[in-house]
């Protein structure tokens, strides 16, 4: 065994916990920024939203489409270091570099010649994300078989993740865009970017390190024999034979569009419906962020005393409820608040949201983790890089349809295309309401259906009691 695995139990130390942990900073700052780059490329570079939604979505498409070839090439993958770490140390570095370059189109490009730009990189970035996070995510599936100790697992990571999008968070309302009409200063864009690229690259360049002999060290798979071009098809149609994976990836991809279009949503609200100043819109997010290191704690201590299905069904709900007040008095006119005086009511919402994700963000991952030991007791194989391949094709290509769907409706709705270079900028009523429908109440619908398909999740403690009882006994490995 490797240094840093508790043989025993197979268990992570705290210091490799820790470590693994790091990795997430680099997506989650990725998430962060590329959040800035629809407000950026729409109301401050004047392309149109539907370029802009096409761009973002043609991205994320390819993301999802490449996820199943990265997740199947590190199941089978056989290296001194393991399945997952030299797919890893190549992906971080793509990824910061592209999220650099996205942020720096050169000055003066025609529109077809942005697009084209803004498309190619974010197909890049979408590529060095899904390179580094399907390993990544499968190697922290894979770090141990207990039931409870995945849910600590993916709470390391998420704490990481959280750090990530505070400083993210931080480094843009408070540095790059801090002031009046900040959001809407072109030159800060590029410098913007880089810093996060920077961060990306340190962060998982550590991760990679330091969890290089604890990942050499777990259990490999036999070599297989057919090239994965010819095993893919038959490896994808195999997981949806298991109705667990079926009931997470559908729900998941109702999910994440809601996500998608409330986040290509948010600073057009903010700043034209709510008249935000970059520091006030850093206090809601922070409070968000605040929420989620509430939930993300809580949810392995809570994951003891109730099924972890029942957790994340209450986390969507929490979501669905801080959208729909968010959106539904602002409507109906019980809500007119703007500026500083409307701080409170918003960041109260967002920290209820961010409770709610945090439940999610444990608890989906690690359900998916116990729907792969359930695969393999179903056909013989694990399959964790493609379950999770699986996760980030529906969280992508949903996402990528949300911002699709937001970007049509940004011109569908006539938005001012210059309306990023005028501070202070007042939309008609009408408009705003538009704007409002689109980021809260017409999100939260989608969450409410994805909340029906989770509650088909068959997987329950005693159902994965008996899994793993079961797949003991085949292995004849007592300690399993």
């Amino acid at each position: 065994m490797a240094e840093g695995i508790d043989a025993t139990a197979r268990r992570p130390t705290l210091a490799v916990k820790f470590l693994y942990g790091l990795g997430n900073m680099g997506e989650s700052a990725f998430i962060a920024a590329v959040a800035f780059a629809f407000f950026y490329y729409t109301a401050v570079l004047g392309l149109s939203g539907s370029l802009v939604g096409t761009a973002l979505f043609l991205g994320l498409c390819a993301d999802a489409v490449v996820d199943p070839f990265f997740g199947s090439w590190s199941d089978n993958l056989r290296s001194r270091f393991g399945r997952r770490v030299p797919l890893m140390a190549f992906g971080g570095p793509l990824m910061a570099v592209s999220v650099g370059m996205l942020f720096a189109p050169p000055a003066g490009l025609p529109d077809l010649a942005l697009f084209a730009w803004l498309s190619g990189w974010a197909m890049l970035v979408r590529a060095g994300v899904s390179m580094f996070h399907v390993p990544y995510v499968a190697l922290g599936a894979e770090m141990s078989s207990d039931y409870h100790e995945r849910s600590s697992v993916v709470a390391w990571r998420t704490v990481f993740g959280i750090l990530a999008t505070g400083t993210a968070t931080g480094l843009a309302y408070s540095g790059f865009f801090k002031g009046e009409g900040g959001l809407q200063r072109l030159e800060n864009y590029p410098p913007f970017g880089w810093t996060i690229a920077a961060l990306i690259a340190a962060s998982t360049l550590i991760c990679t390190l330091g969890v290089t002999r604890y990942a050499a060290g777990l259990p490999a798979e036999a070599p297989v024999a057919k090239t994965l071009l010819r095993r893919l098809p038959g490896e994808v149609a195999e997981m949806f034979r298991n109705a667990s994976f079926r009931t997470l990836f559908f729900s998941a991809a109702v999910c994440y569009t809601a996500v998608g279009v409330n986040q290509a949503f948010n600073s057009h609200a903010y700043v034209f419906v709510w008249k935000l100043q970059p520091d006030m819109i850093q206090t809601v997010t922070f409070s968000f962020l605040g929420g989620l290191f509430l939930g993300v704690p809580a949810t392995p201590l809570i994951v003891r005393a109730l099924e972890k299905k029942t957790v994340v069904l209450i986390g969507m709900g929490l979501v669905a409820a801080a959208w729909l007040l968010m959106g539904v008095p602002r409507l109906a006119g019980l809500v007119a608040l703007s500026g500083r005086a409307a701080v409170p009511y918003l960041a109260s919402l967002a920290a209820v949201m961010g409770i709610g994700a945090g439940f999610c963000a444990i608890g989906y991952p690690s359900m998916m983790a116990d729907a792969a030991d359930e695969h393999e007791l179903l056909f013989g194989r694990r399959r964790e890089g493609l379950y999770f391949a699986g996760l980030g094709f529906a969280f992508k290509a949903a996402t990528g349809l949300g911002v699709l769907v937001s970007g049509l409706a940004l011109d569908v709705i006539g938005f001012p295309k210059d309306a990023g270079r005028k501070v202070g900028l007042a939309l008609p009523e009408a408009l705003q309401d538009r704007v409002v429908f689109a980021w809260a109440p017409f999100s939260a619908l989608f969450v409410f259906a994805a909340m029906a398909l989770v509650a088909a999740y068959g997987i329950s403690r005693l159902r994965h009691a008996a899994v793993a009882a079961a797949l003991q006994a085949r292995r004849g490995d007592p300690e399993a």
